[in-house]
């Protein structure tokens, strides 16, 4: 019986597919970065009916780790976590980066283990900043290689760092189908992880707020 791979993103946008190895059954992409919660749900629903599966013959859940904005990415996890464990499938964790790396190195023909030009892969991170990651190639399985990253930083500071180096750069988004296919390059090398712990790379933007009586107590004082 053949293994099914449900693939999920909220890095950026809502992005969801389903793989069967290494064939694209079906994907479904939302572009709101604002409309996780209210996405999520339908996504995976299309997905799955859209592969024609029962949610049962899915045996691993793949989702990405980000890095991202806190709220927009712990929903995908929270979604990924439940389905998992609702069909009582394996649960696995994606650098979203990773995936934008592939395809990025598959657009410019890069073959599984040759050499290439470092690439730079950044994504939206608001507050006039942007999430960064540097890739030397890809491994023979045709996993993306991780020299530096993932951080963040605002783009002139990462400019900066990174003058004394050569690279490429991508402006592709991220997309769940690579999820996927990172996933199983990742498999095939040994280095696939059941970590899917968020990668937010600083604080989230929401604080608890301070106790207003002992501000008053300091400002009396």
């Amino acid at each position: 019986m053949p293994n099914y791979t449900l693939c999920i993103d909220t890095s950026a946008g809502t992005t969801v597919a389903v793989l069967q190895g290494d064939e694209t059954r079906s994907e479904i992409h939302f572009d709101e970065n604002m409309k996780h919660a209210e996405r999520i749900g339908d996504a995976i629903a299309q997905a799955i009916a859209a592969a024609e599966i029962n949610p049962s013959r899915i045996s691993n859940v793949v989702v990405g780790r980000g890095p991202a904005p806190f709220t927009g990415l712990r929903i995908g996890i929270a979604a990924a976590l439940m389905f998992a464990e609702g069909v009582g499938a394996k649960l696995w964790g994606v650098t979203s980066l990773d995936a934008i790396a592939l395809a990025a190195f598959n657009k410019l023909g890069v073959a599984p283990g040759a050499a290439t030009k470092p690439l730079l892969v950044t994504a939206d991170a608001r507050r006039s900043e942007v999430y960064w990651a540097l890739y030397s190639g890809l491994s023979k399985s045709g996993a993306p290689i991780l020299v530096e990253g993932p951080a963040v930083a605002k783009p002139a500071a990462l400019e900066e760092l990174l003058a004394v180096k050569e690279f490429q750069r991508t402006d592709l988004k991220i997309n769940a189908v690579d999820l996927g296919k990172v996933f199983e390059a990742q498999l095939l090398d040994g280095t696939a992880s059941q970590s899917v712990s968020a990668l937010y790379l600083r604080e989230a933007d929401a604080v608890a707020p301070k106790d207003l009586r002992e501000f008053g107590k300091r400002v009396s004082g």
